[in-house]
């Protein structure tokens, strides 16, 4: 039996065998149309998809979102890129960071940098995660998950979890949740641990001790007010989760300028540890993440990865670090 060849498939498509040749290895250049004509005609004809030759990769592209490039996501997201950057430097890969948003020209950006997959790390728009899959490139999200996508994440739901039963081993019954935008999936599942420890222990949730801060910039001034909102209640909180460590600092700081102590009055509990949590005063109570570790995990997701392999969502565990800002375990 004679095997089809790549000729064979662009003279039953109308196309060049080059087009054949890039749809088959899922590469750029080509709207989805046309992919789809190409993988159709391939598999009524029984090409030997095996054939083909797996295509090196020597370049990803680092994508963060523009909303995380402020004082405060730099804490989680520039080890990340470390963790990538080496990654990519022990592999020999050259790596491009590139910050970009729904404004920005993504695809101009992609076009210009030629890479062969792409890392995102954090928040994005579907739509902008939509435009990026049309590619065909490999693609993993860090730090955010969707369906259609490999990705990688910290273990969020069980970090909030520990975190709450801390709280409430250490006799703490009104905790408070400091959340950012629940769009975010990370602080999704931050928000669902909470929850979860509070009905496993009985614990009444109350609505008016679960506040979103609305400000995702370097400003402080959604924490404070959500804090001033917090203690000016009847029945004030006595412990306080922060979706992030950056907030918590915060927390801690307007506690204290108003005459609340940390932790005898107020327990306060962050996420993630960046580097100023420990020698914050006090020490800050948080979840260890292992940031180098998620942006390394990207690559070798990345690395491995097969064009027809199924959707993976690599998740890493998180550590609860205890610390002065909620007393003893």
């Amino acid at each position: 039996m004679t095997q089809v060849t790549i000729r064979d498939i662009a003279h039953a498509t109308g196309l060049s065998s080059g087009t054949v040749s890039r749809a088959l290895k899922n590469q750029a250049g080509m709207t989805a149309a046309t992919r789809d004509k190409v993988n159709d005609a391939a598999h009524r004809m029984g090409y030997d998809l095996s054939r083909l030759r797996k295509v090196r990769i020597r370049r990803i592209a680092f994508l963060l979102h523009c909303q995380h490039r402020t004082r405060a996501s730099s804490h989680f997201f520039s080890p990340v890129l470390h963790g990538a950057e080496e990654a990519c430097r022990q592999a020999g890969i050259a790596l491009s960071f590139n910050v970009v948003g729904p404004a920005a020209p993504v695809m101009e950006q992609i076009r210009l940098h030629q890479p062969d997959a792409i890392l995102c790390a954090g928040f994005f728009e579907p739509e902008v995660l939509a435009a990026l899959k049309q590619t065909g490139k490999p693609m993993v999200l860090v730090d955010m998950q969707q369906r259609g996508f490999t990705s990688v994440n910290p273990d969020n739901a069980m970090g909030g979890y520990l975190a709450t039963r801390h709280l409430l081993r250490s006799g703490r019954r009104r905790i408070a949740m400091l959340s950012g935008s629940l769009a975010h999936f990370s602080i999704q599942q931050r928000n669902q641990g909470f929850r979860r420890a509070l009905y496993e222990s009985g614990t009444l949730a109350d609505p008016a001790l679960e506040i979103i801060v609305p400000n995702m910039g370097d400003g402080d001034t959604g924490v404070v007010e959500a804090m001033r909102s917090l203690l000016s209640l009847p029945q004030p909180p006595d412990a306080v989760l922060c979706y992030n460590d950056s907030t918590a600092l915060v927390a801690m700081a307007h506690c204290r300028d108003h005459g609340w102590h940390v932790p005898r009055d107020i327990a306060v509990v962050g996420f993630d540890d960046i580097s100023g949590a420990a020698t914050a005063l006090p020490s800050l109570s948080t979840l260890r993440v292992d940031k180098e570790a998620l942006g390394a995990a990207g690559v070798e997701l990345l690395l491995r990865r097969e064009p027809d392999s199924p959707d993976e969502a690599i998740v890493l565990p998180v550590d609860l670090i205890v610390r002065d800002s909620s007393g003893d375990a």
